[in-house]
């Protein structure tokens, strides 16, 4: 068991991405011609535990990997950018996950996920880590583990008083027994839709979307790629944030990028609205910046953008 303070715990996936760059993504049946690939380190939960890592908080994540080759790369990458891994369970003969991605010439993606090992991260991973979790100030969550899981994990947060926020990607039916015990919901446009059955394609449709899904949890941030975003609470916060005007590179890891940065900046003790804000400029600049040189990416940037702006 892990008990190192931590600002943010992530709780969810770690996946090997197979990042394939491609004219287009192919029709059924035909072969298509790539201009190159490479491997990056990712999952949504060990995307966002990087972010928040990079962004200032003291984080640790709690996942699941293989005993290949696949999972000794991603708790290295993990260490690499100061994420604690004592939490990271590694399973013997199990694959780690993997995820294969078509990156379009206008930076728009597809992508597969195979989940392998991160499908037997259980309750009882939750349970053996409550102390670090309820510890924390923040808690990550996402979809790509599974659901019981996902409200252990929530469960031993609210024990000791975290703040739980859920990125409900990739979109599946979330049960109440989780929305109980989430305190912000973040969901891109596509999302909130199928959550909510209002088409996002303005800035008054994110809005409308947000007020929506307060049906559902007390707080509610939907994302909306060059609309901006909107933010909706129970306890009638409203705010719209515009999007940042910048040359689009690739749009794959800006919703992870945004999650963590929130989480970071909630986690330091930040307004909602302004952490938002920082998250979604922090967003902008990974979408405006090839994949290879995100790394140099962080507070400062964040803050020259946004004193731009």
């Amino acid at each position: 068991m892990s008990t190192h303070p931590a600002d943010v715990v992530v709780f969810g996936s770690l996946h090997l991405d197979i990042m394939v760059q491609a004219p287009g993504r192919p029709r059924l049946g035909e072969t298509m011609v790539g201009q190159g690939w490479s491997l990056k380190e990712g999952g949504k939960g060990g995307n966002q535990a990087v972010e928040a890592a990079r962004h200032g908080a003291r984080t640790a994540m709690v996942g699941a990997v293989g005993t290949d080759d696949f999972g000794r790369r991603l708790i290295a990458h993990l260490q690499q950018h100061r994420v604690e891994t004592q939490a990271v369970r590694i399973v013997p003969d199990a694959s780690s996950g993997m995820s294969v991605a078509l990156v379009e010439p206008q930076g728009d993606y597809g992508a597969v996920i195979v989940s392998g090992v991160n499908l037997l991260l259980g309750p009882d991973a939750a349970a053996a880590n409550a102390p670090l979790i309820g510890g924390a100030r923040c808690l990550l969550l996402q979809n790509e583990v599974p659901e019981a899981a996902n409200i252990a994990a929530a469960e031993a947060a609210h024990a000791g008083g975290a703040r739980v926020v859920l990125n409900a990607a990739p979109m599946r039916e979330l049960p109440l027994a989780l929305l109980s015990l989430v305190d912000i919901l973040v969901v891109n446009a596509v999302e909130a839709e199928a959550l909510c059955g209002s088409p996002v394609e303005t800035a008054a449709g994110a809005a409308h979307a947000a007020q929506a899904l307060l049906g559902l949890v007390p707080c509610a941030i939907v994302t909306a790629g060059g609309h901006g975003l909107a933010i909706a609470g129970r306890d009638g916060t409203r705010h719209t944030v515009p999007a940042h005007d910048v040359v689009v590179c690739s749009t794959h890891g800006a919703g992870d990028a945004f999650a963590g940065a929130l989480g970071a900046r909630l986690a330091a003790g930040v307004s909602l609205g302004d952490a938002a804000r920082y998250a979604n400029a922090a967003a902008a600049l990974v979408v405006a910046t090839p994949p290879g040189g995100r790394a140099g990416l962080g507070r400062h940037a964040v803050e020259r953008l946004l004193a731009e702006v």
